[in-house]
């Protein structure tokens, strides 16, 4: 038999499932696929079934109100104590995988890296090749001007020591 119940509580491993009423409270448990470890917030529907073993129930799933998916998505999220969403990551039907909404964009950080220090190589390089250019000095002398002394630039400018090694996500690799 398969009843729908609302939770009462999370607790643990087991959660204590609300029946036919108040005086009919009974611990479950959730049944997850492997490695998917959540807890229901209060007053969620769930689905309640017995199993051959008259001692043990499960609860093998929970009635969203609404969904935010369309058909061949997939959405995993948290939410907190009251059940107001806090994070999500969306896998949409189009091969996107969106985190949180999608307010910014994650990076394929070798590629910027290679970018980065090639744009990096240009820059010391023109600041090296500013200190070693020359200036001719010329002094005026009445109306016409006298060629003076030939000398490097006084100025050399510095050479970028910026790294963005500390950007990478270690933990988040894509192919």
């Amino acid at each position: 038999m398969i009843t729908i119940t609302r939770v009462k509580q999370a607790a643990n491993t087991f959660i204590k499932v609300l029946r036919y009423g108040k005086d009919d409270v009974q611990t479950s448990e959730p049944v997850l696929p492997h490695g998917i470890d959540s807890k229901p917030v209060k007053e969620d529907l769930a689905v309640h079934s017995d199993t051959s073993n008259s001692d043990t129930t499960v609860i093998l799933g929970y009635i969203k109100k609404f969904t935010n998916t369309k058909t061949g998505e997939t959405r995993i999220y948290s939410t907190d104590e009251d059940g107001a969403e806090q994070f999500e990551i969306l896998l949409t039907d189009d091969g996107d995988c969106i985190f949180n909404g999608g307010s910014d964009n994650a990076v394929r950080y070798s590629e910027l890296n290679i970018a980065f220090n090639e744009l990096k190589e240009d820059f010391n390089s023109l600041v090296l090749t500013y200190r070693g250019h020359i200036h001719i000095t010329t002094a005026t002398v009445g109306p016409t001007a006298v060629p003076g002394v030939i000398a490097p630039t006084t100025s050399g400018g510095t050479e970028s020591t910026a790294n963005i090694a500390l950007a990478k996500i270690g933990e988040i690799l894509v192919p």
